[in-house]
């Protein structure tokens, strides 16, 4: 398997996994901090786990093995604080390109 190569990961974020919901509301894990990635702050028009359209206003790139899961809390490089809206892991064996997990933020 090829990976995305780290020098191309030039943003560092943090993750807070998404583990449930409480009575008190949503429930994180403890923050992976330094997280290698690279970020994109642009609008875009997608879709989320549930198939509807909204719109992503950061998009992340990282390596294959991130634990991110839909509704986690991400802390990009500018500091703002997003949820996750979907997550994505592209991979195509066999061929000589880079696996990765495309983040789409809130």
């Amino acid at each position: 398997m090829t990976r995305v190569p780290r020098w191309l990961l030039r943003h560092r974020v943090t993750v807070e996994p998404y583990i449930g919901d409480s009575a008190y509301g949503p429930q994180y894990g403890p923050p992976v901090e330094g997280v290698p990635a690279l970020v994109a702050e642009t609008v875009r028009t997608v879709r989320d786990r549930e198939g509807r359209e909204v719109t992503s206003t950061a998009q992340v790139i990282a390596e294959p093995d991130l634990v991110c899961p839909a509704e986690s809390r991400l802390t990009l490089p500018s500091g703002r604080r997003t949820r996750v809206l979907s997550v994505a892991a592209h991979t195509a064996p066999g061929l000589p390109t880079p696996d990765c997990t495309e983040v789409m933020c809130e």
